[in-house]
């Protein structure tokens, strides 16, 4: 069975004024999944102890990666990465939440498989819908403010995952920090 990850690939201008939407709370009627931390695996380069590319310090969540740093598995031909892989979902509504902050001089990565720009040095509230149940949707909401809605890609099983994942013209050192992450699912009526 072929595992799909959601993947949007976008570049988002985000800035703390001029808002052209009225910001909202996207979770409003979903309900909180319980997470742990056995739930919560980080991926990071086989080669290096986990603590080299990640610290939970303070419910802070930090993750970085060098733009040459090996791949997750040895048998992996993807980019460096050191990111948290979610519970698989295969039905229903799921909602991703977190506040992230990114260094400034982190380029050309992915933080949720979603690739961001105008992110950088402050603390930012992002959420991402997955309707699976429904009509396939997948909504980018960033400070509340809905900033992408497209189709998503179909498959059987779905996860959320966040930290960084190298992409095109990666800097040299990439960084994300995550705080207050919580998975939702809206229950059926």
């Amino acid at each position: 069975m072929m595992s799909w990850l959601i993947f949007l690939v976008l570049t988002l201008s985000v800035s703390t004024h001029g808002a052209n939407a009225a910001a909202c709370d996207p979770t409003t009627g979903f309900v909180t999944v319980p997470l742990n931390d056995t739930q919560l695996p980080v991926q990071s380069p086989y080669d290096l102890p986990l603590n080299e590319r990640y610290e939970f310090v303070n419910s802070m969540r930090r993750l970085w990666v060098y733009c040459s740093d090996k791949p997750h598995s040895t048998t992996s031909h993807t980019k460096p990465r050191t990111e948290i892989r979610m519970q698989t979902y295969n039905s229903g509504m799921w909602q991703f939440e977190g506040y992230a902050y990114v260094p400034g001089g982190t380029s050309g990565v992915s933080i949720m498989q979603v690739v961001e720009g105008g992110i950088y040095d402050r603390w930012f509230r992002l959420n991402v819908i997955h309707d699976v149940g429904g009509n396939g949707t997948l909504a980018v909401f960033i400070d509340g403010e809905e900033r992408l809605r497209v189709a998503g890609r179909g498959g059987h099983e779905h996860y959320f995952k966040f930290g960084v994942y190298a992409q095109s013209n990666p800097s040299h050192y990439m960084e994300s920090r995550w705080r207050d992450v919580r998975l939702f699912t809206k229950p059926a009526y």
